[in-house]
């Protein structure tokens, strides 16, 4: 497994790229406009960092394969809808994504709701053809995409999120709106990756439960902090749809060395928790520390 992490992020990405452009629509027929923003907003030079957790996670268990990289198409496919969805003018109403355009903006609003619902159609359609595995673990693995996106994880935190707008939260409540706004699909993308394999115990999966709850909420943290930098970086710019939106956030409410510290914190928990995997953990560790060391 190489050790420099940005040929780590290129080989995963390679691999699950690959993987989605097999199985999305191409660019013609009678829904050409539809089938183009599903993979425009797909193929916008996002990180794949869910992803590469699912391929990391596998290779800490046992190893990755031609499954695992359905699977992470599959988180990748969820990931890329919500982000069309939260763009949204009924949401947060933003105007780039990636400094690209977002979906609604390069297309129309219609089609980039319905390519959100495209992409949430393929992510299981994907998950039912996975090869040579038993049925139950295919069944697992559906339940498993359907509650951390859904109403047990990643749309409830969307829906706490937009109800929130303009009121002051506590930092509990934050807490809960991105674990499963943000970290729900977090915590699916590792343990959908180790129970792909079909070799980790219920011990590993418990630890890797840990590490993902960890990291996922390092993860905003870090978004929050960045957000504040590059704020100040560049003054007189305009202010990113939280502040715009008066949405409660760690530095907010927490001020900036402190969240900061929480999420150094939460980094060395995730750390602890490999432990029992050994060296075999090294590409998650390597994920981890991008995520909370990452900038602008």
């Amino acid at each position: 497994m190489p050790n420099n992490l940005n040929h780590l992020l290129a080989v995963y990405c390679n691999q699950v790229d690959a993987q989605l452009e097999q199985i999305l629509p191409q660019a013609h027929g009678p829904a050409e406009a539809l089938f183009a923003a599903m993979r425009y907003s797909v193929f916008n030079g996002g990180k794949r960092l869910r992803p590469a957790l699912c391929f990391a996670a596998a290779e800490a268990v046992a190893h990755s394969d031609s499954n695992t990289a359905k699977v992470a198409a599959a988180l990748e496919m969820i990931h890329a809808y919500s982000l069309i969805h939260d763009d949204l003018p009924a949401m947060d109403d933003d105007d780039l994504r990636r400094g690209k355009p977002t979906c609604h903006i390069q297309f129309d609003e219609a089609t980039a709701i319905l390519a959100g619902d495209g992409l949430q159609s393929l992510a299981f359609q994907q998950l039912t053809e996975l090869s040579d595995i038993p049925a139950e673990r295919t069944v697992k693995l559906l339940s498993m995409l359907a509650g951390y996106s859904g109403c047990s994880g990643m749309v409830t935190g969307q829906a706490i999120d937009l109800a929130a707008t303009g009121q002051e939260l506590s930092l509990q409540q934050l807490k809960t709106m991105h674990r499963h706004k943000t970290g729900a699909l977090i915590e699916a993308a590792v343990l959908m990756g180790a129970i792909t394999t079909g070799e980790a115990t219920e011990q590993q999966l418990s630890v890797l439960k840990n590490f993902a709850a960890n990291i996922g909420l390092a993860f905003q943290i870090q978004d929050d902090i960045l957000d504040v930098e590059s704020s100040t970086e560049q003054l007189g710019k305009q202010q990113g749809s939280d502040a715009l939106n008066k949405k409660s956030t760690y530095t907010s409410i927490m001020g900036l060395d402190e969240a900061r510290s929480e999420a150094a914190a939460l980094y060395q928990n995730s750390m602890t928790s490999l432990d029992i995997f050994g060296e075999r953990a090294d590409p998650l560790r390597q994920l981890a520390s991008f995520i909370v060391n990452r900038a602008y």
